[in-house]
């Protein structure tokens, strides 16, 4: 058994953070399924080097020019296609799984972030262009965001939430998923086969916070209230309306642990892989961490049974006078903005 089948059977998935037309059409992708990786994610910052850098877009981007459609379109086409092609080859892990893996992301624009209504109209375009059902729209964590969440689920969308640095926004988006369950269930519509994970940053925490912390807290923010957040996942799983809506066919939200390539080099390369195996949970890794863990990665369930020295790791740091809500908002908009300028590097390359 390899170690990500290890890592599956105590319950997490790993996907690949990850997607370029070589990965593809190289049979990459295929391998690293047959290796135990259970999807893709996908965002501008990752379709900006792949178009920049991946020869194979060359031919199909020269022919589009030659089209008249807008830069925008043009990166469309390309993503699309590339989304489709990912999904099929990750399909027969869909299937084996009854529909909770073998997803691929792809992100609505950057630009509509603050727009609910942009990104309800987007989202449901590009579910339709992709035209699998292991497809997922990602879409950012903003008020707007959680906004077209509910929308998006009440028309039977897979929702990748992405960008999230507090437990009081995973709170809003629990709460929102159950509200689109619940208008799709007053409709008479299945619930069973909608898949939503919830993108829980890490390494960005860690890194904008150390420098302000004594020794002993350094490294230790971002796992801890990755463990704190699961145990409110777990509450909420645990209350009536989501109990209701599980004997109804439902699945559960998972808990999808991002931004895990460590940043700094004084930790191990396998930090926020090693410390957060648990049951119902996906992690997304680069590649490097994805070979590093394969190399050298501790396979145990870390996750559960720290919660007690997790309340405490954010009840120090709080106590220092840090706003950890605040942290999580500021970081959120510089994710936003470095994927709008990755989107905006894009639209330079396909104008």
């Amino acid at each position: 058994m390899s170690k990500l089948q290890q890592v599956a059977q105590l319950g997490q998935q790993i996907w690949l953070d990850s997607l370029s037309r070589s990965l593809i059409q190289s049979g990459e992708l295929a391998s690293k399924l047959a290796d135990g990786v259970m999807g893709v994610t996908s965002n501008p910052a990752i379709f900006q080097q792949a178009f920049q850098n991946d020869a194979l877009y060359t031919e199909e981007l020269a022919a589009l020019k030659q089209q008249d459609m807008d830069a925008k379109s043009r990166y469309e086409t390309l993503a699309i296609a590339d989304v489709q092609d990912a999904c099929l080859v990750t399909l027969p892990v869909y299937q084996a799984h009854n529909g909770q893996a073998g997803m691929v992301s792809l992100e609505v624009s950057p630009e509509l972030s603050h727009d609910a209504q942009g990104t309800i109209t987007e989202g449901k375009r590009l579910w339709q262009a992709i035209n699998q059902p292991n497809a997922m729209i990602k879409v950012p964590a903003t008020d707007a965001g959680i906004e077209a969440l509910t929308e998006l689920v009440a028309s039977g969308i897979n929702v990748n939430m992405t960008l999230i640095f507090s437990r009081q926004v995973l709170a809003q988006i629990m709460d929102a998923h159950a509200q689109g369950l619940q208008q799709r269930v007053a409709q008479g519509l299945p619930i069973d086969k909608i898949f939503v994970v919830a993108s829980f940053f890490l390494s960005r925490i860690d890194t904008a916070l150390d420098i302000s912390l004594p020794e002993a807290l350094q490294g230790k923010v971002a796992l801890s209230l990755a463990r704190s957040a699961y145990a409110d996942w777990e509450a909420f799983t645990q209350q009536t309306p989501w109990q209701d809506l599980q004997t109804q066919g439902a699945t559960r939200l998972q808990l999808l642990w991002a931004s895990t390539g460590t940043k700094n080099p004084a930790y191990p390369d396998t930090l926020y892989v090693d410390e957060l195996i648990g049951e119902h949970t996906v992690n997304t890794v680069p590649s490097a961490t994805l070979n590093a863990f394969i190399d050298h990665g501790n396979v145990s369930a870390s996750l559960s049974g720290k919660e007690a020295a997790s309340a405490q790791v954010l009840a120090d740091v709080t106590a220092l006078g840090i706003d950890l809500d605040a942290l999580a908002l500021r970081l959120r908009d510089d994710g936003l903005k470095q994927f709008e300028e990755a989107f905006a590097k894009i639209l330079l390359i396909t104008a």
